[in-house]
């Protein structure tokens, strides 16, 4: 247990720069010290103070993740816009028949067409499933959802139970905004009828409906009933405007100018009537068009 024995092989020089190096070491991490040259030496901690005032990614090899949270924002933000752009275009496209009940979609195919990933466009489908507009196979392709022919009385059954509720609550709680807002939408919804735009007309009423829906003030009914109006779109497409007929007056204009004279007069149960009314004559229509004799009598 004498004297420790002197290092070998090792030069003084070669010794003192070890020891040197030793106590920066254990110097805090950041502190700086004069070289030779007069450069500031930095620590670990200080070249990463320095990498990240310059705005520079640093990645931390142990876990290869980014430590800068701004670098992956861009990205989720594109696919964010690419999710909605798909989203829109399809739904659309759904609603005005532009894609049948019953058309496969393809991701490889829409990938392609977007120049995108196929990750942004599940994410859309996935959205259009959860509103019930396409439907997933057992193979995994996917397709356009049929219209619920058997189920399509409880669809006119919320339908007119939504026209009457939220038309009574505009009724009772319309603001002198909201009456500017409904009569803007009316209007678009008459230069519709007198174009004899039936893509126009179906958007427009969709509009009207909503704005007195808006003027309830009832978030839960605005939802629903603008689900249900979207949902009718396919149904109104198919079996409503096909058999309009130019009028003037229009009946179709007439009904909305009553609806809006019984909220602007805060009449609810004028508001109620009205609105049943309106509702009834829609699903009379639609009846009566599914349900239309289109036989040929033909000799044999």
């Amino acid at each position: 247990m004498g004297s420790q024995p002197e290092r070998t092989g090792v030069c003084a020089p070669v010794a003192a720069r070890a020891a040197s190096a030793d106590q920066q070491s254990i110097r805090p991490l950041g502190a700086m010290s004069a070289s030779a040259t007069g450069k500031p030496l930095l620590g670990l901690r200080g070249r990463l103070i320095a990498i990240a005032s310059r705005g520079i990614p640093f990645v931390d090899r142990r876990s290869s993740t980014m430590t800068q949270k701004d670098t992956a924002a861009p990205s989720d933000r594109r696919r964010g816009s690419g999710v909605k752009l798909v989203y829109d275009l399809l739904r659309n496209q759904i609603l005005d028949l532009d894609l049948p009940p019953g058309s496969i979609i393809d991701e490889i195919q829409l990938a392609e067409r977007f120049g995108m990933s196929r990750t942004p466009i599940r994410e859309a489908l996935v959205r259009l499933a959860a509103e019930g507009l396409i439907d997933t196979l057992p193979n995994r392709s996917t397709m356009v959802s049929n219209i619920d022919f058997p189920n399509l009385h409880t669809f006119f059954d919320a339908l007119t139970l939504m026209y009457r509720v939220t038309t009574r609550l505009a009724g009772q709680f319309r603001q002198r905004d909201d009456l500017q807002h409904i009569r803007s939408a009316q209007q678009r919804f008459a230069l519709a009828v007198a174009a004899g735009d039936e893509g126009a007309m179906i958007a427009t009423n969709r509009d009207f409906h909503v704005a007195i829906a808006e003027a309830g003030r009832n978030p839960y009914y605005l939802a629903l009933f603008s689900r249900l109006l979207d949902e009718g779109r396919r149904i109104l497409r198919m079996y409503y405007y096909p058999g309009f007929q130019p009028e003037n007056p229009h009946p179709y204009i007439l009904e909305h100018e009553a609806l809006i004279a019984a909220v602007e007069a805060q009449d609810i149960d004028l508001c109620d009537k009205l609105a049943r009314r309106h509702a009834d004559e829609i699903v009379a229509r639609i009846q009566a068009m599914i349900a239309r004799d289109m036989r040929q009598d033909i000799a044999l």
